[in-house]
């Protein structure tokens, strides 16, 4: 079947109970989609820079309350007391750069997130004043194994500046065409509006980010020196969303679920030409000075209670933010999780450079 189908079917879900009756009887695939309210905006990165504060660059960040300069605990759920996202007992962290919009002065501003998608109709798509949806994916054949407390990854390379073929269909931006996102149900990073980095024209709709994460394990080790080492991509088989038909390197046998980021972005108050650099090209940063966006990259720190996640990964024919006997928690209670600022900087002003790259009055 058509993976344009199949997301279709999936953005209707929660609106039409038919197509929810369709999804449950295609069988082993479940598709957990969920929300996630920011729990702070910070310049932390206690992944690639543990006791750093502050970090080299800005960064969003979505989940449990644990989020602190270092986390070395091995099971961050037991150092987290809330969440901000949807299944109740998902205390993970997840975490991306910030896009900023430079002016044809020079100054720069933080753009904003939005929710999904509007077809998309619960209320941590819709309600959640930016953050990020979140997928896990278990429409692999054979076994797919949650990961384990201590589970940390991270994908993507901060600071290439050129395409990197290898991540074609991993990592990308698209260009929504017109209101509502512009309706494109296309997998992600395989439709005729998606780019590897930043889109070269103003998007109507404005510019969603899509990352995803390796979806093979080496089944020992639940970090590597890079974070990048204890997993791969499929070594045959699509490198795309679902990764259908993928086999695993005997390297890393193990399967894990596809976890993808997506964060859309609202680029639409930036639209006006005549605001871009005088040469045209496009004026869109990731906040540690990328105007390409080919060094767009996650981070990941696994925060699941007990075994949630298994419990979603092993039930069939799941869809969206409600699966078997996952907990859910109301959208308001997910949205007072937070995490106090550790480093003090205006996050909404116009500025004259991008924190950190720069010498910038700041606070601790």
């Amino acid at each position: 079947m058509l993976w344009t189908t199949l997301l279709a079917f999936a953005a209707a879900a929660d609106a039409l109970p038919s197509v929810n009756k369709w999804w449950k009887r295609q069988g082993s695939t479940t598709m957990l989609r969920f929300g996630c309210a920011q729990v702070v905006i910070d310049r932390l990165d206690p992944l690639v820079q543990p006791g750093q504060a502050p970090s080299s660059h800005m960064h969003q960040i979505v989940g449990g309350n644990g989020f602190n300069t270092t986390m070395t605990t091995s099971d961050v759920s037991n150092t987290a007391s809330c969440t901000t996202c949807a299944f109740s007992d998902d205390f993970s962290n997840y975490w991306t750069a910030n896009v900023y919009f430079k002016a044809r002065n020079g100054s720069y501003k933080r753009v904003k997130q939005l929710g999904a998608a509007k077809q998309f109709s619960d209320d941590y798509s819709t309600k959640i004043d930016g953050g990020v949806l979140v997928y896990y994916v278990s429409a692999q054949p054979g076994k797919i194994t949650a990961f384990k407390p201590g589970f940390r990854m991270f994908v993507g390379d901060p600071t290439r500046r050129t395409a990197d073929p290898n991540l074609k269909r991993q990592n990308c931006f698209r260009c929504y065409s017109g209101p509502n996102f512009g309706g494109d149900t296309a997998a992600p990073c395989q439709g005729t509006n998606d780019f590897t980095g930043f889109p070269p024209s103003p998007c109507a709709g404005g510019i969603r980010s899509n990352i995803l994460f390796p979806t093979c394990w080496d089944g020992v080790n639940l970090d590597s020196p890079d974070h990048k080492q204890h997993i791969a991509y499929p070594s045959s088989g699509p490198a795309t969303f679902l990764n259908l038909g993928g086999n695993c390197p005997s390297t890393h046998p193990v399967r894990i679920p596809q976890l993808m980021y997506e964060v859309v972005w609202d680029t639409t108050p930036f639209n006006n030409k005549a605001d871009w650099p005088a040469d045209g090209s496009q004026p869109f940063y990731l906040s540690y000075g990328d105007n390409t966006g080919y060094g767009q990259h996650g981070d990941y720190v696994f925060g699941w209670k007990g075994d949630a996640l298994q419990i979603g990964m092993d039930a069939s024919g799941c869809m969206g933010a409600k699966c078997k006997t996952m907990k859910n928690q109301a959208i308001d209670q997910g949205k007072s999780c937070q995490v106090s600022v550790k480093v003090k900087e205006d996050h909404d002003a116009w500025l004259t450079s991008l924190p950190g790259m720069d010498s910038m009055p700041m606070q601790m």
